[in-house]
């Protein structure tokens, strides 16, 4: 008679990056060597950010060869409008070897309906 063990991941495993809410960004934010990547277009960045992000439009041509700049080793949060992009370039970050990857949960419309302000 054989055993068998069979597992199954759950979605977060599948999708190998978390999705935090508002509270966990500004936990995390609190870290050194958090990186925040903002992936809207121009045009929705000159509405305002949140503080500290680094923009880089997901649309742009050149978006893979503008994270490859970023350190795969130390965690990075993605948002954009609403929760759409940040999770397809959470998704690519992920296939160019990045160990930590956050999903910020509604986009930046969720942080500004929390009530937290955004620079410009």
């Amino acid at each position: 008679m054989a055993l068998v063990v069979a597992a199954c991941s759950t979605a977060s495993d599948a999708q190998q990056y978390k999705r935090i809410d508002n509270e966990e960004l500004k936990e995390l934010m609190k870290k050194d060597d958090v990186q925040l990547i903002d992936v809207r277009t121009p045009e929705e960045t000159s509405y305002g950010v949140i503080e500290g992000a680094k923009l880089m439009d997901f649309y742009n041509p050149n978006f893979v060869n503008n994270v490859k700049g970023l350190d795969k080793d130390k965690p990075v949060i993605v948002y954009c409008a609403v929760g759409g992009r940040s999770a397809s370039a959470s998704q690519k970050l992920k296939q160019l070897g990045f160990k930590e990857i956050y999903d910020l949960k509604g986009g930046i419309r969720g942080w500004q309906q929390g009530g937290n302000p955004l620079s410009k």
